[in-house]
């Protein structure tokens, strides 16, 4: 037998035995918002580098969503590696009830130097959802603290996202929001129409009639700035926020940002907040804060709010997830926050934009196409109709990129590392995919 042949005979075992990990996934592995027998495709990927995810069979996809929008440095970046693996050496993990450690200090140190200077106190969380929910009993605790119990509802914004566990739910687009099914067993909140979709007045005027009629039950009003994400990749002006302050601290309503999506500069600025000059009550972050490498979430809440629950009858915040400023995860932040403020990644992100710009635009006269948005590093293309998973994807593959649309939109978030011409590929992959929906 040749070299070749033995080659060849090597690749044809390994593949069929990645086949055999697909067709066992599909047996038994749920994945996220799909059936439980989906015949969706499914790629396996064997491994990933800089903006490129390596799939079973050796087709090299550029990553357009950076999973699902985290991995802001793509893929098994040196600094990020040594991070890791350093802090794994030490100490993977210790419980932080009573405990702390110096990974867990200065990406504290790290948050409360990026964030708003209002923003003094770092709660730990293990992911995105669980942020939120924390915000949520942070507002609510408070209030309960203050004197004011009967503040135990929330105002947000028609078509947000804010995570998939029952407090985040609630606060959902009760439509647009993938949680209907849920509705009779979620807490009844407020909403307001989105200044993405209606009339920045008259939003504004909306947001101050629910205030005024509500507000002696409402707690805090949650939104995510600038860029509303899973609930429809909408973008509104930052007047709109500096409205919402001036209304929250009339009528005695904390304000919740939530950047799990849009923090670490995503949208041009380090988080969507700064767009507004906004000193939000309390923050979520989650995400990007490791670069995508692992599962970490913080909500951070200002002196004010702290000193307050602290004060009341519990004398503690009551909430303590087990992996809560778990030192790998925190280690990998540090090193993330840090490949990311040692560049000019401001401008890299306008780089982007102008990018996605003069790439995505001329779709915009695609008959397929309702309107293509763009704001930083995000690029949006809603499309007239549903799009066709079994169609668009296994196109994007073909064409060499990786995109999850979903309802109308074909959207990416690529990670900052991306160049033109990569840029230009994803736009030609959405072409590609577009004309097969015709």
């Amino acid at each position: 037998m040749t070299e070749t042949n033995s080659s060849q005979e090597i690749d044809s075992t390994l593949l069929k035995r990645l086949q055999k990990d697909i067709d066992y996934d599909r047996k038994h592995i749920w994945h996220p918002y799909s059936s439980a027998f989906s015949e969706q495709p499914l790629q396996l990927v064997k491994s990933a580098q800089g903006s490129y995810l390596t799939l079973h069979d050796g087709r090299e996809v550029i990553d357009g969503m950076s999973s699902w929008w985290c991995a802001i440095h793509g893929y098994n970046h040196p600094a990020l590696n040594k991070a890791a693996t350093d802090q794994l050496g030490r100490m993977s993990h210790v419980m932080f009830g009573g405990l702390t450690h110096e990974p867990a200090v200065e990406l504290a140190r790290r948050l409360i130097e990026l964030t708003p200077s209002n923003l003094q106190h770092v709660f730990y969380a293990d992911s995105g959802s669980v942020s939120v929910e924390v915000a949520i009993k942070m507002a609510l605790q408070y209030h309960q603290a203050n004197g004011s119990p009967n503040k135990h509802r929330l105002v947000s914004l028609r078509s947000g996202y804010h995570g998939d566990t029952f407090a985040a739910m609630s606060v959902c687009d009760p439509i647009t929001g993938m949680h209907h099914l849920f509705k009779y067993s979620l807490i009844e909140q407020h909403f307001v129409p989105s200044p993405a979709e209606t009339d920045l007045t008259q939003s504004i005027q909306a947001l101050e009639d629910t205030l005024n009629t509500h507000h002696q039950e409402i707690a805090a009003f949650i939104f995510e700035p600038i860029v509303q994400g899973a609930g429809g990749m909408q973008f509104y002006s930052p007047e709109y926020l500096r409205a919402a302050r001036k209304l929250c601290c009339k009528y005695q309503v904390l304000m919740i940002a939530d950047e799990i999506a849009t923090g670490f500069g995503r949208t041009g600025e380090m988080f969507a907040c700064d767009h507004a000059q906004l000193k939000p009550d309390i923050l979520c972050l989650g995400k990007a804060l490791t670069g995508g490498y692992m599962t970490l979430a913080a909500t951070l809440c200002s002196s004010k709010i702290a000193k307050t629950i602290s004060a009341g009858d519990a004398k503690a915040f009551m909430h303590g997830p087990t992996f809560m400023a778990n030192p790998l995860a925190c280690a990998t932040a540090i090193a993330s926050i840090d490949t990311l403020v040692s560049y000019d990644w401001k401008t890299k992100i306008e780089q982007i934009e102008a990018w996605l710009e003069k790439a995505l635009q001329p779709l915009a006269d695609h008959s397929q196409v309702k309107e293509i948005r763009i704001k930083g590093a995000i690029g949006v293309v809603e499309c007239h109709a549903k799009c066709d998973l079994g169609i668009l994807q296994p196109t994007f593959i073909e064409n060499g990129v990786w995109l999850r649309p979903f309802g109308k939109l074909i959207y990416t978030m690529p990670p900052f590392i991306i160049e033109e011409q990569e840029v230009q590929k994803i736009a030609e992959a959405i072409q590609a995919g577009l004309d097969k929906l015709i």
